[in-house]
C-alpha cells in the first residue's frame, strides 16, 4: 500500500514577467479547504488592485480534492496550467496563487496559459519537495492497572503520542503511518479491556 505523498516544507514565492506584465506566484502548504479559503481571502484583500489573483489546489493523499480558478482570464489560461505544474510534481495538500498585474499588452491566450505555468513552476522549485508519511490516529481507553502492558506496546511499535491523561481510565490517541496502524491494533486488543477508536 503507497502510504506517502509528495508536498511542499514552507511558503515560497517567485516573479515571471511577460511584457511588461508581472505574475507573482505563491506556493504554500495547505492541509484542507478552510486553510485554501483563508489565504485566498487574505491574497484577494493584498492584492485588491491586482488584474487578477488565480489559483489552483490540491489537498488528500489521493490526490483527488483539486480545484483550478481562472479568477476572469479567459477559461483554461490560468488555473488549468497551474494546476498542470501542480500535477508534474505529483504534488498534494499545495495551494499555489498567481497574482497578475497587467503590463497593458495582452499576451493572447497561449501566452497566458505559457505565463501562468512558468509562473507555478518557479514557486515549486523555489520549495523544498518533501515526502509524507499518510497517518492513522487510534484513541485507546483503558484502565490504570493495564499502563504498563500498553506503554510497552507503543514503545515497540513507536508511534507518535498526540494526546494521554492518565487516570483510573486512562485515555490516549497514538499517531502511526497507515501500513503499520493495523500491527498496533491488532496488539493493542490482544491487552485485556482495552477499548479502540481508529480515527
Amino acid at each position: 500500500m503507497d502510504d506517502t505523498y509528495k508536498t511542499i516544507s514552507h511558503p515560497s514565492e517567485a516573479l515571471f514577467k511577460e511584457k511588461m506584465s508581472r505574475f507573482i506566484a505563491f506556493a504554500l502548504p495547505v492541509r484542507n479547504v478552510d486553510e485554501v479559503k483563508s489565504h485566498l481571502d487574505k491574497f484577494q484583500k493584498e492584492y485588491y488592485d491586482a488584474r487578477h489573483v488565480c489559483y489552483a489546489y490540491m489537498l488528500g493523499a489521493e490526490r483527488n480534492e483539486f480545484r483550478a480558478n481562472d479568477n476572469g482570464e479567459p477559461s483554461g489560461t490560468a488555473g488549468k496550467p497551474i494546476l498542470g505544474q501542480i500535477n508534474s510534481f505529483d504534488l498534494t495538500n499545495i495551494l499555489i496563487v498567481v497574482v497578475r498585474y497587467f503590463g497593458g499588452v495582452k499576451l493572447g491566450t497561449g501566452g497566458l496559459a505559457v505565463a501562468y505555468r512558468e509562473a507555478a513552476r518557479l514557486a515549486i522549485i523555489e520549495n523544498e519537495i518533501i515526502e509524507k508519511t499518510v497517518d492513522e490516529d487510534i484513541s485507546i481507553v483503558f484502565e490504570y492497572p493495564l499502563l504498563n502492558e500498553v506503554m510497552r506496546i507503543v514503545k515497540d511499535e513507536n508511534p507518535e503520542i498526540i494526546r494521554q491523561v492518565f487516570e483510573m481510565e486512562c485515555e490516549m490517541t497514538l499517531r502511526i503511518r497507515k501500513s503499520s496502524a493495523e500491527k498496533l491494533q491488532t496488539k493493542l486488543m490482544k491487552v485485556d479491556s482495552v477499548r479502540i477508536t481508529a480515527h
